[in-house]
Order: C-alpha cells, then sequence, then structure tokens
C-alpha cells in the first residue's frame, strides 16, 4: 500500500503512516477510557475494599491508561516510513516525557487515595497525615519533572540534578514561604498543635471556628459566622493562637461570671430570717452547722453579753453565697469534680461582685449558654429573698422617676 502511494506523492506514505499512527493512538484511548475504566469503575463499586474506591476516586486508573496511546505512538514511530530519524528521536522523547508525566500523576493519585481511607479511621483526627502526604507528593512532583525534563532533552537526570546545586541558593530565596510552610507543617503535626475539628481563635487572622482542613500551606478555618479564614501554617507557629481542645476533652466548660450588689443591702440575719431560712432545702444543714460554730466561739468570748459588736453572727450575703453553692453542688448540668466557687471580688462604684466559677458538663456551645442562663436566671431572681438588691446604674427610667 505505502509503495502505491509514493508513486503517486513521495509524502503520501509518511502521511499515511502517520494519520495511521495518531488513529491507533486514538482508538486505544478510546477503548482504555469507554471500556476497560468503565468496567474498572464497576468492579470497584461491587468490591468491599476501600482501595479500589479511592483510586477512582482520584483518577489514578484514568491516569495510568494514558500511559496506552503514548507507548503506542512510542513503539510505532519507528515504523512510519519517511520518517527522519530526528523526528523519530523527537517522538520517542515527547512519549517517553508524557508517560513519565502520567506516572508522576499516578503516584500522586494513589498517594492522595492513601490519605482518603486514612482520613476515614477515627485515628486521623489526632494525627492528620495530609501535612505529610503533600510533601511526598511534591517531592514526587520534582522528581517526576527532573525526569520528564531529561526526557525531553534526552539527556540523563544526573547531569540536570548536579546542575541544581548552583541553583540551591536562588531557589532558596524563591520559595522561601514554601520552605518556611514546608517547616511549620511538620511542627504542627508532629506537636499535635492543632487537628481537624479543633476550636481554634486567633483574632489578629479573624479566625474563631472550627479546624476544616490541615494542608502543607493553609489551615482551613469554618468561623461561626460560616465565613472561611485560610491561615498560612507558619503563622500558626510563629503567631499565638487558642486552641479549645483541652476544653473539649476534658468534658467541662468554664462558667466565670458575676453579679453586683449593692453594698447599702448588706446587713446580719435576724432571728426570724434564720428560722426562715431552715425551710429552705438547701440551706438548712448550712445555717445548722454555722449556728453552732458561731454559738461555740461567741461563748468562748471573755464577755459575750456585754455588747453584740463582739459578737460574730450570720450575714445575708454570706447565706447568700451558701445558698448559690449548694444550688450549683445539686445542679444536675454542673461537673462536680471541677472546680465550684462562689467568691466576693473587690468592692467598687459598681458594688460589690458575687462570682461564680465553675464547669458545665457539656462543651456544645447551646448547650453551655442555656445553662449559664440558666443559673444566672435563678441567681438574680432569688436575690431580693436574702435581703439583698442588685446593683445597677440610674437610668432614665430611674431620673425620670426622681423628677416626678
Amino acid at each position: 500500500m505505502f509503495d502505491s502511494l509514493a508513486a503517486t506523492h513521495p509524502l503520501l506514505p509518511t502521511i499515511a503512516g502517520s494519520l495511521i499512527l495518531i488513529l491507533a493512538a486514538l482508538v486505544a484511548d478510546l477503548i482504555t477510557k469507554r471500556l476497560l475504566l468503565v468496567a474498572v469503575r464497576a468492579v470497584a463499586s461491587r468490591t468491599r475494599s476501600e482501595w479500589d474506591d479511592a483510586l477512582v476516586r482520584y483518577n489514578a486508573f484514568g491516569r495510568l491508561a494514558q500511559i496506552v496511546p503514548a507507548a503506542i505512538v512510542h513503539a510505532g514511530a519507528g515504523w512510519v516510513p519517511g520518517l527522519s530519524e530526528v523526528v523519530i528521536k523527537v517522538t520517542h522523547n515527547v512519549a517517553n516525557a508524557w508517560m513519565i508525566l502520567m506516572v508522576t500523576l499516578t503516584l500522586a493519585a494513589v498517594l492522595k487515595a492513601g490519605n482518603w481511607i486514612y482520613e476515614r479511621r477515627p485515628a486521623s483526627r489526632n494525627r492528620p497525615i495530609k501535612g505529610f502526604v503533600q510533601i511526598v507528593e511534591i517531592a514526587i512532583y520534582a522528581f517526576g519533572g527532573v525526569l520528564v525534563i531529561g526526557a525531553l532533552l534526552d539527556r540523563s537526570p544526573l547531569v540536570l540534578l548536579s546542575g541544581m546545586g548552583a541553583l540551591s541558593a536562588v531557589l532558596m530565596f524563591v520559595f522561601k514561604d514554601t520552605l518556611l510552610s514546608l517547616m511549620a507543617s511538620l511542627q504542627l503535626s508532629g506537636q499535635d498543635m492543632v487537628r481537624v475539628g479543633d476550636w481554634l481563635e486567633a483574632p489578629q487572622f479573624g479566625a474563631d471556628g472550627d479546624v476544616t482542613d490541615v494542608e502543607l500551606f493553609t489551615v482551613t478555618v469554618q468561623n461561626w459566622d460560616k465565613t472561611i479564614t485560610k491561615i498560612p501554617t507558619s503563622k500558626l507557629v510563629y503567631d499565638s493562637f487558642r486552641n479549645w481542645r483541652g476544653m473539649s476533652e476534658s468534658g467541662g466548660r468554664r462558667i466565670k461570671r458575676s453579679i453586683h450588689i449593692d453594698l447599702n443591702s448588706v446587713r446580719f440575719l435576724t432571728d426570724a430570717e434564720m428560722q426562715r431560712f431552715t425551710q429552705f432545702a438547701l440551706l438548712k444543714d448550712y445555717i445548722q452547722t454555722k449556728q453552732a460554730e458561731l454559738k461555740a466561739y461567741n461563748d468562748a468570748l471573755p464577755a459575750p453579753d456585754e455588747d453584740d459588736v463582739n459578737l460574730r453572727k450570720l450575714t445575708n450575703i454570706g447565706t447568700f453565697r451558701a445558698y448559690i453553692v449548694n444550688y450549683l453542688r445539686h445542679h444536675p448540668k454542673i461537673h462536680q469534680d471541677m472546680t465550684l466557687i462562689v467568691r466576693q471580688l473587690q468592692p467598687g462604684p459598681d458594688g460589690l461582685p458575687i462570682e461564680i466559677y465553675c464547669f458545665s458538663n457539656d462543651t456544645a456551645w447551646s448547650a453551655y449558654e442555656d445553662l449559664q442562663s440558666d443559673i444566672f436566671d435563678h441567681t438574680c431572681a432569688i436575690v431580693p429573698e436574702f435581703g439583698l438588691r442588685l446593683y445597677q446604674r440610674p437610668a432614665g427610667a430611674d431620673l425620670a422617676g426622681l423628677r416626678a
């Protein structure tokens, strides 16, 4: 056939052979994509193994299949009549470079598939490996790039690598941020500083929310308002941030809030009030214990009956604090194994601060806020029962009442 075409025109055999080679490569590409890959996906969907699903997900088989057309072009270039040695050599080099590129992309896809399988394991939340996978991926791309360039230039990769030494200083300057991110990623993963799912707070980056991804170059945070913040990994190593993981793992979330009592309402309890407070289930034991303690103290004084000023007495503010402590001790949503304090802070122009310091046993944000509000709803409402008043600065209604 080629001889008859050569009789018509000398270039016709070369053109016909080239077209046949290209057509064969296209047919091979069509067969691998339409038949083999479809069959592989069908088999993968029916097996119980995760690896075949992961490789299909990241198109590892599709990239590997693209080697077939390049291999046909490489093998058939020498059979095309009339092609010069230079053209055949260039064709071989390009086909080799293409096959190396596809192998490189396939290896990268296998790495991503492995990371995807690992992330489906519970242990991945404590020890993410995505940063390490990306480091290996960069190394594969770098090595593959050297091989591709070597194949195109028909030079040994060792020759190309030997010339990289002179460019190392320039490359380190150009890729300074990349190298910093690389080292930062190793520190974050090695020291377990950040995990996917952690509540991260970094005000300098506008980040306050859950970590959704930890990559080689960035850490992705979904803020509580559903916006997304990406923080360079190197910044997390050199700048401060707050990780709330310890709070989540402890099972308790701190409540630390104060109410202000009007100092003019603080006084001693009367006998009638003490008798009434013994009817409070949360105060009965406290009142009886304190009465016995104070009686023993007062009886030991040299002259206890000379003046009441010498005697120790129960106060409404102290009884109120005791009530709140017992209220929290019996609350089912307060963590009883963690610090629980109801204390007075330094009095000031805004009255006497009474601070509640305890921990909820539910760290979920909504449940925590509901509990905190419930506690202070009750605390503010019970204050008048002790003859106390909450303090607040005069507002417009107060001043209007004075004028009236």
